[in-house]
């Protein structure tokens, strides 16, 4: 193994004769000013990470890369004596040149080929949020909206059905919510609402929840003084770009937050590795960019190091450009007029070396051959020098699945994050408060049904009782009496109807005189 001190080693510099003589290093108290890995497909970016990697490790410093096409897994092997490792290392003269194996922990937001790695929305915040879901400003506006209603009422925001919980809630109260929040349109809502959906189809789902990521578990160094070196499986999630650029980017904002201030440490608290850097910037809002120049610029000072990849500068703000101190440039292509501004800008951004043009040197670079500028003393840039990069210790291409299963059964995380953990939070307040609600409605009725039939004097009365009794007994007499007045008589019983009413009449004529002729008597 290399003897690593204040430094690491990068390859040997190629001298006018085509001979290496110069080793090429950088200086480890000067990896926290960042750098740049950039290159053509199959120039040898991947191993320049990967001995950068191996570098860092054995130097104590934890690391954090992406391994997006698969291949830069075999970090956690011993490497193998081929006979072209052998020969480059006889080139640039690096001996002894011993195989290693490295302590790696493997990571992926789906758990399939790593620990699962999870945020909550929370977390994420509405800002990686709306770029994560493409929204527009006025859908981001709700977003922000919504986020500020959970924080008023303490609701826990840590999954996507915290947030689609959230919405319905707005939603729902949306003309008393507009009065204190500003307007929320059906819709820009139900647009979100859609987003999110597919955003959960694409996978997302498995992202959000807990247990949440510990920062601290990405910064682990070994007894022996050896960092960890975190894997993180994206050959799946690269299939979803926007949340591979999200996802790094919202662990580089929690890296900036949750870190503490430490200045210019003689080696870095942690090398972050963005390969594939071009898609956070891909039609990204000026917003985002200025958060991650931020980033960039104060994170240093946190002791942290971030080295983006990509094939082309071009695909690097300038803003952000400009704070690379430590550039890795490989072979560029200049058949188009875009290839050819892109060596041009490549080439402006060394510090000249009189020995070479830095632009037909771009051009002609063989395979893991690039152009070195690392920072040396006071973080002045130094002259750029042609290197053949040098040879890993460990293996080059892919581990086996029984290997990886191995290594992460073996792991200091094992088990940590396997389990998901649903506790309550918005879903289930808010649930919970939609019940109160209804429960509070249904007494609020009952008590007005309640009152309105004391108003109308309804009462409960025992049979043959009562007022409402009477009244039922007389509606009945009526009813019946109608009923036979309604009815049709013959002459018969017209005939005997009348005759009975003259003998009646008759009969009560002669009573009255009889009682009245027999009082006249007696007074006389």
């Amino acid at each position: 193994m290399w003897d690593v001190t204040d430094r690491i080693f990068l390859g040997a510099s190629r001298k006018p004769d085509d001979s290496f003589q110069e080793h090429e290093f950088m200086a480890l108290r000067y990896a926290n000013r960042h750098g740049l890995i950039t290159g053509a497909t199959g120039t040898g970016k991947t191993v320049s990470l990967q001995i950068l990697a191996e570098s860092f490790s054995n130097a104590g410093v934890p690391v954090f890369c992406a391994d997006v096409k698969g291949d830069l897994s075999g970090i956690a092997a011993k490497g193998e004596a081929k006979d072209f490792l052998l020969a480059r290392a006889e080139t640039i003269k690096l001996d002894p040149y011993e195989f290693q194996e490295f302590p790696v922990i493997f990571w992926d937001l789906f758990g399939k080929k790593g620990h699962p790695i999870r945020t909550t929305i929370s977390e994420m915040g509405p800002l990686l949020l709306s770029r994560l879901m493409n929204l527009s400003d006025a859908q981001e506006g709700i977003l922000n909206i919504a986020f500020e209603i959970a924080d008023d009422e303490g609701l826990l925001l840590l999954d996507l059905k915290d947030l689609r919980s959230l919405l319905v809630h707005l939603g729902e109260n949306a003309k008393e919510i507009s009065v204190r929040y500003g307007n929320i349109h059906s819709s820009s809502l139900g647009a979100i609402q859609r987003s999110l959906l597919v955003l959960e189809r694409e996978g997302a789902d498995f992202f959000f929840g807990e247990p949440a990521l510990q920062i601290s578990d990405l910064m682990r160094t070994t007894r022996d003084g050896l960092g960890a070196i975190n894997v993180l499986a994206a050959d799946k999630l690269m299939m979803n770009p926007r949340l591979y650029a999200t996802f790094l980017l919202w662990l580089l904002s929690e890296l900036f937050e949750e870190l503490p201030e430490v200045g210019d440490p003689e080696k870095p608290k942690l090398v972050f590795f963005f390969d594939e850097a071009h898609l956070l910037f891909d039609e990204a809002p000026k917003i985002l960019i200025e958060r991650v120049e931020q980033v960039v610029r104060l994170i240093r000072s946190k002791g942290v190091g971030v080295f983006f990849v990509t094939q082309n500068p071009l695909d690097v703000p300038d803003t952000v450009l400009s704070q690379l101190g430590n550039r890795v440039q490989h072979a560029l292509r200049a058949y188009t007029p875009r290839e050819q501004k892109a060596v041009k800008v490549a080439a402006e951004t060394f510090r000249p070396n009189p020995e070479f043009d830095c632009y037909e040197a771009i051009t002609q670079l063989g395979v893991g051959e690039a152009l070195v500028s690392t920072l040396e003393k006071k973080g002045v840039p130094g002259i750029v020098q042609r290197t053949l990069i040098r040879p890993p210790s460990s293996r080059l291409g892919p581990l086996k699945d029984d290997e990886r299963a191995e290594i992460m059964k073996l792991s200091p995380v094992a088990g940590r994050y396997d389990e998901t953990v649903d506790r309550e939070s918005a879903s289930e307040m808010l649930a919970e408060k939609a019940k109160k609600t209804a429960e509070v409605a249904e007494r609020e009725r009952l008590r007005e049904e309640e009152e309105e039939r004391e108003e109308t004097g309804s009462r409960w009365t025992l049979p043959d009782f009562g007022d409402d009794d009477r009244k039922s007994r007389k509606s009945s007499s009526r009813k019946k009496s109608t009923k036979r007045r309604s009815n049709r008589q013959t002459v018969s019983e017209a005939a005997m109807k009348s005759l009975a009413r003259s003998v009646s009449t008759q009969l009560g004529r002669a009573l009255v005189r009889g009682i009245l002729g027999g009082l006249k008597k007696a007074l006389d």
